[in-house]
């Protein structure tokens, strides 16, 4: 009877554990989204969602959603910059938060369709590319542009 319910009690965390992940990477995608396109519609915060969830399959950069939002830690540098500013980290606008938050459980859940061209990096339109090193554009989409 103890092997039986230990043997529950563990199969029950496992399930359950995944479910936890999700959630985590949910509440981080939406953040960043918040922060980096929330005045953008759908096809640019999937733009977004989509740089982020390429990195997640890139070897050079952390290999879960929540790590690659917070890469480069709380000081600058950073890989993105509303992460390391200063500033509180908590959204204001909680009916745009609340949005963004179900988009990202959908699309950790399933990913959406790529259309920055396999795009690891982005900035603002009307900004100066802020990399030292050259980087091949991919996409424009919404008031972001793309680049690998």
């Amino acid at each position: 009877m103890t092997r039986t319910i230990a043997s529950l009690t563990l199969a029950i965390a496992l399930a359950w554990q995944p479910a936890v992940a999700d959630d985590a990477a949910a509440d981080c995608l939406a953040l960043a989204l918040y922060f980096e396109a929330r005045g953008e519609p759908t096809d640019g915060q999937r733009a977004v969602a989509a740089v982020i969830f390429n990195r997640v399959s890139d070897a050079r950069f952390p290999s879960n959603v929540c790590a690659v939002v917070k890469d480069g830690g709380e000081l600058p540098p950073c890989q993105f910059s509303w992460w390391c500013d200063g500033k509180s980290d908590r959204p204001r606008d909680r009916d745009a938060y609340a949005k963004l938050r179900t988009l990202a459980a959908r699309w950790v859940a399933n990913p959406p369709r790529d259309a920055t061209g396999g795009a690891l990096f982005f900035h603002a339109r009307g900004m100066a590319e802020p990399w030292r090193v050259q980087r091949v554009r991919t996409a424009a989409i919404g008031s972001h542009v793309f680049y690998r």
